[in-house]
């Protein structure tokens, strides 16, 4: 068996000016993986009068499309690399084309079936942009350093510029729209402030992190070459799994909390508090999660917090469906904040783990392809957050929901009252629950491989 080891960056440790510039990056990401899904399902359905099921699929075709761009990004990632020792071009492309595309999304001049055809061109627009920015940057940390307690220490600083990002979206996004007076004036407003702060965010890490060398290879493989390489690497398939359900419950989680804050708790306002209860206790608990899984174990760890997260969606059903006002607010904004605990180490523990599969791969095949497998990775996790909203979407029209628009406000019958918050509990239960044998199934891949390098 062929061995090859991944270098080291050329340049010195990781300071914390580089942890930062790299770090900063995540703010964008952060924030364009959450608008869309927080709004974008219910800004069709409340704002444009697209009916739901139509704007489920709008959501959900463009995230599709992804699936299949993003591998191809990574293998064009990989091949710059090898040219130029880099993965600066696309990072930059990304940067510069994923604001403008951002920003659009929200500006339709349409209704009904026009905005149907609007968002959905200009969301595979951003969704393209997006992926040319973040598969290399995901690629970066496996390069950074060689070290896991390292790049355990990037994921770390990653992970709390992405709940900033996130923190930052999912509160302060619903507000710029009241603010500027809701309906689509409202949502374009939003659009544009929002795709600048994404510019200024993206542009620091894409021109900041020239100093990390990529070296992949040591012959570029195309697509094709790169699945045939990568496809024996079952742990990192396993743990690619489990991280796709997870991101699948939390997208359905999110695009619940606007249709959960106007018809069961009593107001479109309660949707930024949702959110805020759900992200800002993460950006405390991800040092704290990186710590026990020192002590205890990444995967341990993981396993812990999904169980946790389950168990708090499901109890999400009596305390938002009590029907009590002020303490069924109370209890599942409370709940909320326990779930953003545990999901703190949804969002690091896995990208901890990811740079060890590729590591783990070199050892198998010597051949270094980071950006293959971090295009693989970003398209599953883009399938995830696409299902999540395409999912709750067709829950909406399977239970009788109907659209409107800000003139004109329809009420919901009980049933569809119903299916808007077992989408936002039970429904997230599950998909936790399900990605545990695929956690399961990483670990005694992780343990075989272990086995046999010792051998």
């Amino acid at each position: 068996m062929t061995t090859a080891v991944v270098p080291p960056s050329a340049v010195g440790d990781i300071t914390r000016r580089r942890l930062f510039v790299y770090g900063l990056g995540s703010v964008g990401t952060g924030v364009f993986s959450t608008v869309p899904g927080l709004l974008l399902l219910y800004f069709m359905t409340d704002a444009l009068g697209v009916p739901a099921g139509v704007a489920g699929l709008v959501v959900t075709l463009p995230k599709a499309w992804d699936a299949v761009f993003n591998p191809l990004v990574g293998a064009a990632s990989d091949r710059e690399a090898v040219r130029t020792g880099r993965r600066t071009r696309l990072l930059v492309a990304g940067a510069l084309a994923l604001p403008a595309a951002f920003a659009a999304m929200f500006l339709s001049p349409l209704t009904g079936t026009g905005a149907a055809v609007w968002v959905t061109v200009t969301f595979v627009l951003a969704a393209s942009a997006f992926s040319l920015f973040q598969v290399p940057y995901v690629a970066l940390p496996a390069e950074m350093s060689p070290e896991p307690a390292v790049r355990t220490r990037i994921m770390v600083w990653r992970i709390v510029f992405l709940t900033l990002g996130i923190l930052v979206a999912g509160g302060a996004a619903p507000l710029v729209v009241d603010i500027a007076g809701g309906g689509r004036k409202g949502y374009g407003t939003m659009g544009l402030a929002v795709g600048l702060v994404i510019a200024a965010v993206l542009l620091v890490p894409a021109l900041g992190t020239r100093w990390v060398r990529s070296r992949p290879g040591p012959e570029p493989l195309g697509l094709v070459a790169a699945f045939r390489t990568a496809r024996g690497n079952r742990a990192f398939f396993a743990l690619l799994l489990s991280f796709v359900l997870q991101a699948a419950a939390v997208a359905i989680m999110l695009a619940a909390a606007p249709y959960v804050a106007t018809y069961r708790l009593g107001g479109y306002g309660l949707t930024s508090m949702l959110f805020v209860c759900l992200v800002a206790p993460s950006a405390v608990a991800v040092p704290l999660w990186a710590k026990a899984a020192g002590r205890w174990g990444r995967l341990r760890c993981l396993t812990v917090a999904t169980c946790g997260y389950a168990l708090g969606s499901a109890a999400l059903l009596p305390a938002a469906g009590s029907g009590d006002g002020t303490a069924a607010v109370a209890a599942t904004l409370a709940l909320c904040g326990l779930l953003g605990v545990c999901y703190a180490a949804l969002q690091v523990l896995p990208l901890a783990l990811l740079p060890d599969t590729v590591h783990a791969d070199t050892a198998r095949t010597g051949q270094v392809q980071s950006g293959a497998f971090t295009g693989l990775w970003t398209a599953g996790e883009t399938v995830g957050l696409a299902a999540g909203p395409g999912a709750y979407s067709i829950a909406l029209a399977a239970t009788g929901f109907v659209s409107s628009t800000l003139d004109h406000p329809v009420a919901q019958t009980a049933t569809a009252r119903t299916g808007i918050l077992l989408g936002f509990s039970l429904v997230p239960a599950l998909l936790m629950l399900l990605s545990l044998p695929a956690l399961r199934a990483y670990g005694h891949r992780r343990a075989v491989r272990e086995t046999e390098s010792t051998r």
